[in-house]
């Protein structure tokens, strides 16, 4: 049980979990390119004891390996699952009392302590640009806080156990706040400070606002989980920490005595700057947009302050064992929230919010003479309507019927769809909806579309193993090349417009359906580079999926409509780069070089061998 973040970075090194780089580097680029690189070798924790230009340290890395994060939580997590499940299913409580006492009382002592009033002691009052200002990619728009703990308050109930502690990204300097007196803060409408925020600006009154970094593990994990309903982030953090979160008030802002930095401020109703880009967990920039800037009160800094951060990139990166970790803890959440559903899994390699494989209940069956998707698409309904799930463009969904299934065992799930979904039957939009904001693939921030395709009953096709003959030496199109079973992909022009796309694709579904049946490759993704997305899964699942908004760009062979649904023979997808959308990210190769110097012979990173 670790009482702050020290502890943990002493506890992690003494156990060969961390590494420290005495070395003097650069914030701009340099913590970011050496972190991504250590983290794709599957390397420790990173201690940066001499970070240029400010007089903390900082770390990162720390959830980095899955094995590493339940090491830092040994001896608090079974209690902590124990005590999500009875959250998700009270009744255990009642029907086994006595195995459950304990539990309950560690949820007792895990309730937040308030610890009188006035700066904690220990902390002194610094400024923004004290800060360790870190910058991680060439294109963004100045240095960010990529771990926060973002708190607030309901307006309309204060206290801390109607609270929300949320990660949202924060932005420290560039573009046109205030140095030192103004951040910006990234978040959507929906989110617990969103309402907080619209109530607040409801009375005419500034939100308060305190912004916790560092602290016990714990406390960041806090900030990521998807909770069960009445269950505080603050006595999340306290039961997987194993000690009560401690807390006071300033000048009416919330002060974490356990964190390492605390920023205080206020965000004004209608009060917006241009904030990112931003180079985000999609593998793309996330442009500059108008979002809430915060008025900076006091920012505190703790005796020996430790600053954490993380590097988001195209996945995976450290913050896929974040999912893993909520995984983990959460268990069957997703059962006791959408009954019928026995699984979902957000996939990684796609960005997380673009694609979502699932496996439901299809109960209605036995009263059905043909066996098609009916309860499941109840289901799909439930499921992308429920939180964050809201926000994916593509949803797989099946049910068991003769043999077990394994969301994560992608291929063998998307075969298993492949071979049994009706194209004229199974493909159903949803337009002019909401996706993720850091998604560009849509028609406009948070504007997009989404499809669901559910397939179930006995396999409809044997999926091609090879490229078919109809899509070789079609004119204009070149390099098709299997990906898996019943999905190629094939080259094409580069982009220009929506308008030129519709007439690429009526010819190139006239020429397809002139080569005769293609029966077995029901998925053709077209794309920029044929030979790079069908190189590895990952590179398939990326650009497909984030490159591609389905009412935009999903088109067929012989596709039509009847009684108002959309179907086709063949599906094409169309992913290539669109001009709307943002760049990709791309790593300096001067920084890249700069960098070798800290994995050289008797440099501090010496051990960690790079590729």
């Amino acid at each position: 049980m670790y009482r702050n973040l020290e502890e943990c970075i002493v506890d992690l090194e003494k156990h060969g979990h961390l590494v420290r780089i005495k070395e003097e580097i650069d914030p701009y680029l340099e913590m970011a390119a050496v972190h991504l690189k250590v983290y794709e070798e599957g390397g420790p924790a990173l201690l940066f004891e001499n970070v240029k230009g400010s007089a903390f340290k900082a770390v990162s890395n720390l959830f980095g390996d899955i094995a590493r994060s339940k090491f830092m939580f040994r001896s608090t997590w079974d209690r902590t699952q124990k005590i999500i499940a009875l959250r998700d299913d009270p009744m255990k409580a009642l029907k086994h009392p006595f195995q459950n006492i304990g539990n309950g009382i560690g949820a007792l002592k895990a309730l937040p302590m308030k610890k009188g009033s006035g700066v904690p002691a220990g902390f002194r009052e610094i400024r923004i640009s004290d800060l360790p200002q870190i910058r991680h990619w060439p294109m963004d728009g100045g240095a960010f806080v990529t771990l926060p703990q973002v708190y607030s308050e309901d307006p309309d109930k204060p206290g801390l156990m109607n609270s929300n502690l949320g990660m949202y990204r924060i932005q420290l300097s560039g573009n046109d706040y205030e140095p030192d007196h103004e951040i910006g803060l990234h978040y959507q409408i929906h989110r617990g400070i969103g309402v907080h925020q619209a109530k607040a600006s409801k009375k005419g009154e500034p939100l308060k606002v305190s912004i916790f970094v560092g602290g016990p593990p714990a406390h960041t994990l806090s900030a990521v989980m998807p909770l069960p309903e009445g269950l505080s982030e603050m006595l999340f953090a306290g039961l997987l920490s194993g000690r009560r979160f401690r807390y006071s008030y300033v000048d009416g802002y919330c002060i974490s005595h356990d964190a390492d930095f605390v920023i205080t401020g206020d965000i004004y109703p209608d009060d917006t700057k241009p904030e990112g880009p931003f180079g985000d967990h999609l593998g793309y920039y996330s442009l500059t947009h108008p979002f809430p800037v915060m008025k900076v009160h006091k920012v505190y800094a703790k005796q020996n302050a430790i600053w954490p951060f993380t590097v988001v990139g195209r996945p995976p990166q450290e913050d896929t064992a974040f999912g893993e970790l909520i995984h983990e803890l959460t268990g069957d959440a997703i059962k006791q929230e959408i009954p019928g559903v026995k699984e979902v899994h957000a996939v990684d390699a796609a960005g997380v919010h673009p694609l979502l494989l699932a496996i439901g209940s299809e109960r209605y069956t036995p009263f059905q003479r043909v066996k098609q998707p009916t309860e499941m698409l109840t289901l799909a309904n439930r499921i992308l309507g429920t939180g964050q799930l809201s926000l994916a463009k593509y949803l797989f969904i099946t049910a068991e019927e003769k043999r077990p299934l394994d969301t994560h065992d992608i291929v063998g799930f998307m075969t298993y769809i492949l071979e049994r979904i009706d194209l004229r039957r199974d493909i159903h939009f949803y337009t002019n909806t909401t996706i993720d904001t850091l998604d560009y693939s849509g028609t406009g921030l948070n504007t997009g579309s989404k499809a669901v395709l559910a397939a179930y009953g006995d396999a409809k096709r044997e999926l091609c193993r090879e490229a078919p003959d109809g899509l070789k030496g079609l004119r204009g199109y070149e390099n098709p090349r299997l990906v898996m079973p019943g999905v190629v992909a094939i080259q094409g022009p580069a982009f220009e417009s929506y308008d030129k796309a519709e007439r690429e694709m009526k010819a190139l579904s006239e020429a397809l359906a002139a080569q005769g049946p293609l029966e077995g490759c029901p998925m053709i993704v077209l794309c920029d580079d044929s030979t790079f997305v069908s190189d590895t899964l990952s590179n398939f699942l990326w650009v497909t999926f984030t490159r591609s908004n389905p009412s935009h760009d999903m088109h067929g062979v012989n596709s039509g409509f009847e009684h108002k649904h959309w179907g086709c023979d063949n599906m094409i997808i169309d992913a290539r780069i669109k001009p709307h959308q943002a760049p990709p990210l791309v790593p300096d190769p001067g920084v890249e070089k700069n960098i070798e110097r800290f994995f050289a012979k008797g440099a501090s990173l010496e051990n960690v061998k790079l590729k």
